[in-house]
């Protein structure tokens, strides 16, 4: 399993669905992500049992604190396809009580030297909400430069705000 200094990366347990459910209906975590309509626990679980095992294309990862063993997030490497090395990089940390503490960060150094070592990427790219400060700077610690921008695609609480894509090659990976 893939792990860094604070966290560790595996696959997700049908257990754990409610906690996905009640990440997905708390609008703070949900601020900057495309949330969709609501949906029952029920149906999110009957979803999860519906998931393909993880794989080359899509490898969906509970983010887990190594000091506790808590369930704290969800990364995600998608969309990958051999012929070009490149994926693209989903992250969240549903749990508001490890915001600020280096969980993020480490959730992607660590699903990025995963992507590069083991599923021999070249490229990771990602989609950010350009207003969304905190997120920025997790990625540009790790490495990640901005490469694109895509004026006023994503809509909240009534304004519209441009969003970014980032980009990180493999031997730019810090830390």
């Amino acid at each position: 399993m893939p792990t860094g200094e604070l966290v560790r990366l595996r696959a997700f347990e049908p257990s754990e669905a409610e906690a996905l459910w009640r990440w997905n209906h708390d609008a703070e975590v949900m601020r900057w992500m495309e949330d969709g309509y609501p949906d029952s626990l029920a149906d999110l679980q009957k979803r999860m049992a519906d998931w393909k095992p993880n794989s080359y294309e899509k490898s969906r990862l509970a983010v887990e604190a190594l000091e506790d063993g808590k369930l704290i997030g969800v990364v995600v490497l998608r969309d990958a396809q051999p012929e070009t090395g490149h994926a693209e990089l989903d992250i969240y940390i549903g749990e508001k009580d490890r915001w600020g503490s280096g969980y993020a960060t480490d959730t992607v150094r660590t699903a990025c030297r995963f992507g590069f070592e083991k599923m021999r990427l070249h490229r990771i790219t990602l989609w950010v909400v350009a207003d969304n400060a905190a997120a920025r700077r997790v990625y540009e610690k790790v490495g990640f430069v901005e490469e694109g921008r895509q004026r006023e695609s994503f809509r909240r609480d009534g304004q519209w705000h441009d969003m970014v894509m980032m980009g990180l090659l493999e031997g730019d990976l810090r830390g």
